[in-house]
């Protein structure tokens, strides 16, 4: 009971932070390359102050259920679980030394000068967002695979006790 709510946990904070990355790459940074660099650096700047503690929270929840699911689970939903928590934390580590940088710059950019190397700069953003947004996704589907695959029907579990020796 534990391990499959643990698994409904891991699902959801998953999906959720795979769901947000995605959204961020298919809609967000294609809308940022339509509009002229000012309001690009200013919405990029103030979605950032909104997003930092969202996005940090969302990132902690889906290691943290992935976490608990690895030691609770067993066997391929430990190793699924595993796998996915350590995606989780590429993620983050991604985010962090990645993208977090570059945004400290953009925000100087959306009030000073922007230098002439921008474009390689945003990016790089992207390419990193791409990576984070890929493990994200491959995170949520190992999580996908222990709750489809790995947890054994009601049927074959009340099957395995009524089979099994006293």
């Amino acid at each position: 009971m534990r391990t499959r709510l643990l698994t409904a946990a891991a699902l959801l904070a998953t999906g959720y932070l795979c769901g947000a990355f995605g959204y961020g790459l298919v809609n967000v940074a294609q809308a940022f390359k339509t509009v002229p660099l000012d309001v690009r650096f200013t919405f990029h700047t103030a979605l950032m102050k909104v997003n930092g503690p969202v996005m940090q929270s969302a990132m902690a929840l889906a290691a943290l259920t992935s976490l608990m699911l690895a030691i609770y689970g067993g066997g391929l939903v430990r190793r699924l679980a595993a796998t996915s928590f350590g995606l989780e934390v590429t993620s983050f580590l991604i985010t962090r030394f990645g993208n977090v940088p570059i945004n400290g710059k953009i925000k100087q950019w959306a009030v000073g000068p922007v230098p002439a190397d921008y474009a390689q700069l945003l990016h790089r953003w992207e390419l990193f967002h791409i990576a984070r947004t890929t493990t994200a996704l491959l995170a949520f589907l190992l999580i996908i695979t222990a709750a489809v695959f790995a947890h054994p029907s009601r049927a074959a579990a009340r099957q395995a006790v009524l089979v099994a020796p006293n």
